[in-house]
């Protein structure tokens, strides 16, 4: 048997010497924002980001958005243990630009702190999530550092949910059953290192997908009615988009391997493409059948669209 390496913890700032200037320069960086959007499930739009902006007499660390949804984000950096200065500034950040996510990137975090970072996730509604997480270097040999980005606290988005669904009213059992089918579609395609990315899951019959740009993305939808389950290109507010996208369909279609639904909705301003299956919410039995097809649809989807978007606006 091959020999293995073992690894070994790195100081941080054997990488990172100055909080600001050096490391908040490199989490900034595109790949960089990516790795930690894959660990928190959240998609920073790299695009909408800003490093020190101004708060007052502060400055915020990173100020980015979320694609699609255009909420804002605030990252806070602290390459030491965490401490009551900076737990007062995350909070003062997250009120000055009226953020619904608030990141804090620390070396550590003391037990008093973690149990505030729960204690607002709890205390607040489904808008406001905060995460704690804590920033690990890793090393084998004299190989090059390998940045770690460990999520301490997080927000609870089930018991979020519930409690807002509680506060309003009764939820119905097949809000619950959707809540729960697209948390374990979350799981599923995290566990097998997919590339998909998709919003929190909430009790809703869909469940959307970036795919990287803000003229469309991809849904993800139940319909209970019809008992089917479908992989969609949704175009909001683009007719011209839709007709160039319809006038590449022969294309569109040989590289999906896929015969499409091709829907203007010509009384609506929104537009898609979809392809659909068979499928019973009710039957925890197809639900790992549906998992696979959605995850496989969603990728070549993304893939091919973004493609030919991209292509139509140059």
């Amino acid at each position: 048997m091959e020999k293995l390496g073992i690894l070994k913890k790195v100081d941080l700032r054997k990488a990172w010497n100055h909080e600001a200037y050096d490391f908040t320069n490199w989490l900034a960086k595109e790949d960089n924002l990516t790795l930690l959007s894959d660990e928190i499930g959240i998609n920073i739009d790299f695009n909408e980001t800003k490093t020190e902006a101004n708060v007052g007499k502060f400055n915020v660390d990173i100020l980015a958005k979320e694609e699609n949804t255009g909420r804002t984000i605030v990252i806070e950096n602290q390459l030491e243990t965490t401490n009551h200065d900076h737990l007062g500034k995350i909070i003062t950040y997250a009120s000055g630009y009226d953020a619904e996510i608030v990141i804090w990137i620390v070396k550590d975090i003391r037990d008093e702190h973690k149990q505030a970072i729960d204690w607002l996730n709890e205390h607040t509604d489904e808008k406001i999530n905060f995460f704690a997480i804590k920033m690990e270097l890793w090393q084998i040999g004299n190989s090059p550092f390998a940045p770690k980005f460990q999520v301490i606290c997080k927000p609870n988005d089930w018991a979020k949910i519930i409690k807002k669904t509680g506060s309003e009213g009764k939820i119905t059992e097949t809000k619950l059953l959707q809540l729960e089918y697209w948390t374990a579609f979350k799981d599923f395609y995290q566990n097998i290192n997919s590339k998909l990315k998709t919003h929190s899951p909430k009790p809703k019959h869909w469940l959307n997908v970036s795919i990287g740009c803000s003229d469309a993305h991809i849904s993800l939808s139940i319909n209970t009615i019809e008992n089917i389950l479908s992989c969609e290109i949704w175009i909001p507010d683009n007719k011209e988009l839709y007709f160039k996208l319809e006038g590449l369909k022969t294309d569109i279609e040989n590289e999906l391997s896929e015969k499409l639904d091709w829907q203007p909705l010509e009384t609506k301003k929104a537009s898609r493409i979809r392809v659909v299956k068979e499928f019973y919410l009710n039957n925890p039995n197809e639900w790992q059948d549906s998992f696979i097809w959605l995850e496989e649809k969603a990728n070549k989807f993304k893939k091919v669209f973004y493609k030919h978007i991209q292509e139509i606006k140059d």
